[in-house]
């Protein structure tokens, strides 16, 4: 049996849920596995990646027990461990972009791939339930394959994005979901992706029409949309919950990105509909290199995790020949 790694932010809006489904319960639920654990603090993105990389080992199953940003940086730290190890995603979050991809909602998705012991009677359901009750053991099956994407800076390598990465207005509007008197609203318990989804398009409103938030840039050589104030990369299925995205992210090489103008409430309001109702507008790509006019201040996010670079030149998007070993739902 693998060693089980539990990653968790006991920061987060949710963790009251994560203790008290998972946590409190970790010695049951987990049973007939070893387990270690890191808590994520309050250090960064990047130096949560650092640290939870080298507790990382050949063989782990390493569990996410939260929302896209654990799970972000679970990813990105079995990536650059470069160990042999398998990401699982239990979502606690509103949009749960990843857990989305893999098929991983809740608990007892994961009762069928033999991570979750079904001996409780709490979990006595399913498959695995009937085979245990009838004696035969549950093995987890081989992983699948998740190809993520990556992006860089002027060259230097920044962060590996498992769903989708965007560059302009929609990754500045993030910021607002770190602002102390959201966080403090979502600690106490409301839960309802509303909630989300009203700030953002007040913080749209207020917004859209102060400032530039792409200067002039070209991608692939080519010009853009006149006026584009974001750029958007989708490999997984979702992006933000609502919008759907495809498969692209079973395989290497390929995923799907456009520039947009969603300065424009229209064009926005087109872009919603087809995302919501068929799939995010794009075109098939192995990569894409952005180059600016001039050198530019741009914010960049992927999976909700966002980073303000300053007097760049140039980012590239693309997609390589990298997986990362995940579970997915049966």
């Amino acid at each position: 049996m693998p060693r089980l790694v539990l990653v968790y932010n006991p920061n987060s809006s949710n963790y009251r849920r994560v203790k008290k489904d998972v946590l409190d319960k970790r010695e049951e639920i987990f049973k007939g596995y070893e387990l270690s654990e890191y808590t994520i603090k309050k250090i960064g993105f990047e130096s949560n990646v650092k640290n939870l990389k080298k507790e990382i080992k050949d063989g782990d199953l390493c569990f996410a027990l939260g929302g896209d940003a654990t799970a972000a940086i679970t990813a990105n730290a079995i990536m650059e461990s470069k160990k042999d190890a398998t990401l699982a995603v239990l979502p606690y979050d509103n949009f749960n972009d990843l857990a989305r991809t893999l098929g991983t909602m809740k608990l007892s998705d994961l009762i069928g791939a033999g991570i979750v012991s079904a001996c409780s009677a709490d979990l006595r359901l399913g498959r695995a339930a009937r085979s245990v009750s009838e004696g035969h053991a549950e093995t987890i099956p081989a992983p699948a394959k998740l190809y993520p994407l990556e992006i860089y800076v002027d060259g230097e390598f920044w962060r590996y994005a498992t769903c989708y990465v965007t560059i302009g207005m929609t990754a500045e509007a993030v910021e607002l979901f770190d602002e102390p008197k959201f966080r403090k609203y979502m600690q106490k318990g409301h839960k309802s992706s509303w909630r989300s989804y009203l700030a953002l398009a007040k913080w749209y409103f207020k917004n859209r029409k102060k400032k530039i938030f792409l200067p002039e840039f070209t991608i692939n050589g080519k010009k853009t949309v006149k006026k584009a104030s974001d750029y958007a990369a989708v490999s997984g299925k979702s992006m933000c919950r609502v919008m759907k995205g495809g498969e692209d992210f079973k395989r290497p090489n390929v995923f799907r990105s456009k520039a947009y103008k969603t300065i424009s409430f229209p064009r926005l309001f087109m872009l919603m509909a087809r995302s919501i109702l068929h799939r995010t507008p794009g075109d098939d790509t192995k990569g894409d290199i952005l180059e600016f006019k001039d050198k530019a201040t741009v914010e960049l996010q992927a999976e909700g995790e966002y980073q303000t670079f300053e007097n760049i030149k140039e980012i590239e998007v693309k997609k390589g020949t990298k997986c990362l070993k995940v579970i997915t739902k049966n």
